[in-house]
């Protein structure tokens, strides 16, 4: 087995991309998200799941399940093979291994070598594919894990009922700037925020075209009636969430604005970057509930200090 690591440097919009073989097609994941790979074991089936579950596997103390990720993506059945590795990952706080058939090894790209597939890719509302990245020679695709386990498992998602906990709330004109690149994402947080209140929403599909945004507006003397609260993801073609924390808060204009990571990706290491870079707030996903009440706390301090 062997252990993976993430980049040392915060908010230089570089990615470490490991890239994998399933079939012969070449597809990758955020080192971020792998905590190590393994070699394939023998897996305990579990009754009356998703078809591409394969069932739990449990090789220390943490209870994971293993996902076919070779019959997810062909709907081919998987003909198991000791060679075939589990690459081990931690996103959304959850412990998941995915069955592949090889690594390749690590790139170090950046966010701005990363394109997101076109319309012509997309299947429904978005593709499995969450990025096509060039390494090297290589086209490698970007594999949406989040995705995937909410396709398998819908109740590890965003759920609005979260909202409902929260009771009667008065509605809120405060523009809120959303940078996420998921388009089901976008539209899941979008409808959570509606039903909490927070109506005012500017969306973005990557942290580039946030800050272009917020660049224009930063000498505007309503600029509070422009901006009053930033969300942002972290993984995101063209520019992270990383790199739009560093240049927010490096903004004098700008700095005071809230702004909350909200990310699959939020973990010890990622919020040390995080605090480091000048996020006021990080959640992990699919969080709405505790994300809607901590914009409560941070728009109402921002009232209070005016």
């Amino acid at each position: 087995m062997a252990q993976t690591e993430i980049l040392l440097e915060s908010g230089t919009n570089e990615i470490e991309i490991m890239q994998f073989i399933i079939y012969g097609e070449l597809y990758g994941i955020n080192v971020a998200k792998v905590t190590e790979i393994m070699m394939s074991d023998k897996v305990k089936p579990v009754p009356h799941v998703h078809p591409s579950v394969e069932g739990i596997f449990k090789p220390r103390d943490i209870l994971l399940t293993v996902v076919d990720l070779p019959f997810y993506l062909t709907g081919k059945p998987t003909e198991k093979n000791a060679r075939d590795l589990f690459l081990v990952t931690n996103f959304n706080k959850m412990h998941i291994a995915f069955r592949v058939h090889n690594v390749v090894g690590i790139s170090r790209i950046s966010w701005t070598d990363i394109q997101k597939p076109d319309n012509t890719l997309n299947q429904g509302e978005e593709s499995v594919a969450t990025g096509i990245a060039q390494c090297g020679s290589d086209l490698v695709t970007i594999l949406d894990f989040e995705k995937i386990v909410t396709e398998i498992a819908p109740e590890t998602g965003i759920q609005q009922s979260e909202i409902d906990k929260l009771g009667e709330r008065n509605r809120s004109d405060r523009p809120i700037i959303l940078a996420e690149d998921s388009i089901l994402l976008t539209k899941m947080i979008e409808q959570s925020l509606i039903k909490a209140g927070y109506g005012n929403l500017k969306k973005f599909n990557n942290g580039q075209e946030a800050w272009n945004f917020l660049k224009s507006v930063q000498n505007d003397p309503e600029l509070d009636k422009k901006v009053g609260l930033i969300i942002t993801d972290i993984e995101m073609p063209k520019m992270d969430g990383h790199r739009l924390t560093k240049l927010v808060k490096e903004n004098e204009k700008l700095k005071h604005i809230p702004l909350i990571i909200f990310s699959s990706l939020i973990n010890q290491e990622m919020e040390i970057k995080g605090k480091q870079l000048g996020a006021d707030e990080q959640l992990s996903k699919p969080e709405i509930g505790h994300l809607v009440e901590v914009m409560d706390h941070l728009l109402e301090r921002e009232e209070i200090n005016g």
